[in-house]
């Protein structure tokens, strides 16, 4: 992966941070948790070796399948026919395809909106808060996390600074 490419976690990352079926050492848990779809392969790398992580952590986890680069999805999803929506129905560990595009797309915006809120103004005090986030598979599901979000946000930011995040929240949702 270049210095360049911006990682984004896969289906399967998703599904390994809701269920830990690999059973993944917790530096490459750690690393895999900070992969946003936002933030340079260079940046996580740095942020890798800061945290006393391998040098190589991103490689293994795209190896896993856990992780791609972001250009490499947007080119199979554009290379891949869209099949009809015939997904088993107890599959919730993805945000899968959703029933409709608005819903996708509000699921999209949350997920933005709420992940760059933990990392700008809660950083490592929002660790928890990111995993919880990214244990969603719904739009529903994150607005349910909304008020836990805005409280956690009134303790380190001024109310006005929250406040004015959660009108952007409303705009999302």
């Amino acid at each position: 992966m270049r210095d360049s490419d911006v990682p984004v976690k896969t289906n399967e990352g998703r599904d390994e941070i809701e269920h830990r079926t690999r059973k993944l050492p917790p530096m490459l848990r750690s690393i895999l948790l900070i992969v946003d779809g936002e933030r340079s392969a260079r940046h996580l790398r740095e942020l890798a070796v800061s945290l006393h992580g391998p040098a190589d952590a991103l490689e293994q986890l795209e190896q896993m399948g856990l992780i791609a680069s972001s250009a490499a999805v947007a080119a199979s999803l554009a290379a891949t026919p869209r099949a009809p929506a015939a997904a088993s129905s107890g599959a919730t560990s993805a945000p899968a395809p959703a029933a409709s595009s608005a819903s996708a797309q509000r699921y999209q915006a949350l997920y933005a909106l709420m992940s760059e809120a933990v990392r700008e103004h809660l950083g490592l005090r929002g660790y928890f808060l990111q995993l919880k986030i990214e244990r969603c598979a719904s739009s529903d599901e994150l607005a349910a996390l909304l008020p836990e979000l805005s409280a956690a946000l009134a303790k380190v930011r001024k109310d006005e600074v929250a406040a004015r995040i959660e009108a952007q929240f409303a705009a999302g949702a």
